[in-house]
């Protein structure tokens, strides 16, 4: 979406552009040393050597996260979405040259959503991310590795020369733990003793090692798992301590909390809202917070925002200058598994019909096109974004227009 910005050092920013949070490679040959150093701190210099910064912008990542798993779904018949930026393809049984097909999914994810790639061929899960990892490190491999078609002493070479800790699993406290019994590299752990690492770290490492040599143990999940809660939470952009502004932006996190919520299929049983100033302030923390029982399950926004919006009214308390505040959905049933109370208090069909309506707008024109009045519109509190990008796939008024002369 913006080929002018190719090459060139990017960083994105956390929550009201506080510290560097991800960085392209070319940011990172100069500024790696600031990772997650605060953004005032590193600006000027950072702009003088070419630096762009963006803020985060959630609504495009889905948007281009989604883009990007329906483009990955036409190149095998099974797909595990693993997070917002990876994915497992079975590609068992397709007798085609594996290299060619990975620079196919490479060429046509850049294509269709203008996000470069790197594509890991392996025998196991654990192994295809390895070969993930080595083809993002390495520029002959072109952005694809395929371990299955290597020689065993080139695989082995490869793995010598890699820390442990790029192993998918293996974090800084278990390296630290692998490295005091002499494993520092992943050839040495892929060749550790089975029984040794099951009695001294587990059952969960024994099975990395198995798949480290070949043996598949972690089978492709293309079910997506049920969700526990739905929250939706940020931080202010400036520091809130009205009782308006705070219902103002109970809203909006409910409201959010609720779409997501009806997105899933799911319905909520309790309503948990929080309000809170910064820990590192001078004054006391005021971890403000509480939960509502509903008396039917519900998906519906008017009566998730009635919830919460009771609960800050139990919590506020004025004088206190709050940083963020947030609204979690919990308890959560399927459609199918309602159960009504006693006297069948339920959604009333109407109520439904609205949801749907209210949904199909927002999702057709942006999310705020209907929203409730409570929400407000100026949002004085809304977090800092001053360097957002437009939300090109998300927003009519934001769809990038090009002009001919």
């Amino acid at each position: 979406m913006r080929p002018d910005l190719i090459g060139k050092p990017i960083v994105v920013l956390s929550n009201n552009d506080g510290c560097v949070i991800a960085q392209t490679k070319e940011a990172k040959a100069i500024l790696e040393l600031y990772m997650c150093k605060p953004w005032f701190e590193v600006e000027e210099e950072a702009r003088k050597l070419g630096v762009v910064a963006f803020s985060s912008n959630y609504e495009l990542y889905a948007n281009m996260s989604n883009r990007f798993m329906a483009t990955l779904k036409q190149f095998s018949p099974r797909q595990e979405v693993y997070s917002i930026d990876e994915s497992f393809l079975d590609l068992t049984g397709m007798k085609i040259d594996l290299v060619a097909h990975g620079q196919e999914i490479k060429s046509t994810v850049l294509q269709w959503t203008g996000l470069p790639i790197c594509v890991g061929i392996g025998s196991t899960k654990t192994l295809a991310k390895l070969a993930n990892h080595h083809a993002k490190k390495n520029t002959y491999a072109n952005g694809v590795c395929d371990f299955t078609s290597m020689a065993h002493h080139d695989l082995n070479d490869i793995m010598a020369n890699l820390p442990v800790s790029k192993v998918w699993g293996i974090g800084s406290r278990l390296e630290a733990k692998l490295n005091s019994h002499g494993v520092h590299n992943v050839l040495r752990l892929k060749r550790a003793d089975t029984k040794r690492i099951r009695d001294e770290f587990g059952v969960v490492l024994e099975r990395t090692i198995k798949e480290l040599n070949g043996e598949s143990w972690l089978e492709l999940d293309e079910s997506l798992a049920e969700a526990k809660q739905v929250m939706s939470s940020r931080s202010f952009g400036a520091r809130v301590t009205t009782l308006q502004e705070l219902v103002e932006a109970i809203t909006f996190h409910a409201a959010n909390a609720a779409q997501r919520l009806r997105k899933q299929g799911l319905y909520a049983n309790a309503v948990y809202a929080f309000a809170q100033n910064s820990p590192f302030d001078k004054a006391k923390f005021y971890p403000g917070d509480g939960m509502i029982g509903l008396p039917a399950p519900t998906n519906c926004t008017l009566q998730i925002t009635k919830a919460a919006l009771w609960v800050l009214k139990q919590m506020y308390k004025p004088g206190v200058y709050y940083q963020k505040a947030g609204v979690m959905l919990m308890e959560l049933v399927p459609e199918g598994g309602q159960q009504t109370d006693l006297f069948g208090t339920a959604a009333a069909p109407k109520s439904d019909e609205l949801m749907a309506v209210m949904d199909k707008l927002n999702n057709k024109y942006g999310r705020g096109t209907i929203k409730l009045a409570s929400e407000g519109i100026n949002k004085s509190w809304a977090m800092r974004r001053e360097y957002k990008s437009p939300n090109y796939t998300g927003s009519w008024n934001e769809i990038p227009i090009a002009k001919c002369q």
